[in-house]
């Protein structure tokens, strides 16, 4: 890969996981550490990411909190392909807890006239399901993240109080290769740790392009779940560690 696109790449990877170790990079682009660092010092010094030890964070809140609308355009083939994998499992007269997310999103589509119950912070989802006759839909209430088109905070967790769901199909930022679950985002962390608490099941929906994917907050580890859902690429070393926790492992 050129150095030129290679930068391009490190950039859009820093920016998405906010926090990108040197060895996740040099794995991720099939290139030496010692080039990762070389390349994380010239993106340093022009201002593009900052360095840190061990890695690089991105310039700015405003560069890791991408718009909806730009990130569920991404990986859309992987995504449609958990998404309609995910649906597959469902039953009439299940409570389903929707995570936010774009997988979610491409789930609650295929939810369209099946007899459920959907309790959601999306609005995404909600536009999606608000004028199906079919779907009861829930919504939690919390402060408006206007650029994921989503609610959040503590209103939003205690309302998940007040939930038991059969399922919830989580989503996250990437999937570490010991099993741990990350995510970009400090607002959404503790909300997805009281949807983990708020249902029955736990259901991780995760494209292959998530392993290890982004993320430098841990939202669970893997005995936390119950299924992880994914498709036809993903890293096997890292579905075996997850297996080996008692994890069921669906591909799509």
């Amino acid at each position: 890969m050129l150095q030129h696109l290679r930068h391009a790449e490190i950039t859009r990877r820093v920016r998405r996981a906010g926090a990108t170790s040197v060895r996740d990079l040099a794995a991720q682009l099939g290139v030496s550490p010692s080039t990762i660092r070389r390349d994380l010092e010239l993106l340093g010094r022009d201002g593009t990411l900052t360095r840190v030890r061990g890695g690089a964070l991105a310039g700015t809140d405003a560069d890791v909190d991408r718009p909806f609308a730009e990130v569920v355009g991404v990986d859309e083939h992987d995504k449609e392909a958990v998404a309609a994998r995910a649906a597959a499992m469902v039953e009439d007269g299940e409570v389903l807890l929707l995570d936010i997310g774009t997988t979610t999103v491409r789930l609650a589509r295929h939810l369209a006239g099946r007899r459920v119950t959907v309790v959601t912070s999306s609005l995404a989802v909600l536009d999606v399901l608000r004028d199906d006759p079919a779907v009861e839909l829930l919504l939690l209430g919390g402060m408006l993240r206007r650029s994921y088109h989503s609610l959040v905070g503590v209103l939003t967790e205690e309302a998940l109080r007040q939930v038991c769901a059969d399922r919830l199909f989580l989503g996250a930022g990437g999937v570490r290769p010991d099993g741990q679950v990350t995510d970009t985002t400090a607002a959404e962390v503790p909300l997805k740790r009281a949807m983990i608490a708020a249902a029955r099941q736990a259901v991780l929906l995760v494209d292959r392009n998530k392993f290890p994917g982004t993320g430098a907050l841990r939202v669970c580890g893997p005995e936390e779940l119950d299924m992880l859902v994914t498709n036809d690429g993903a890293d096997p070393a890292t579905l075996a560690a997850v297996a080996a926790a008692g994890v069921r492992v669906e591909a799509a």
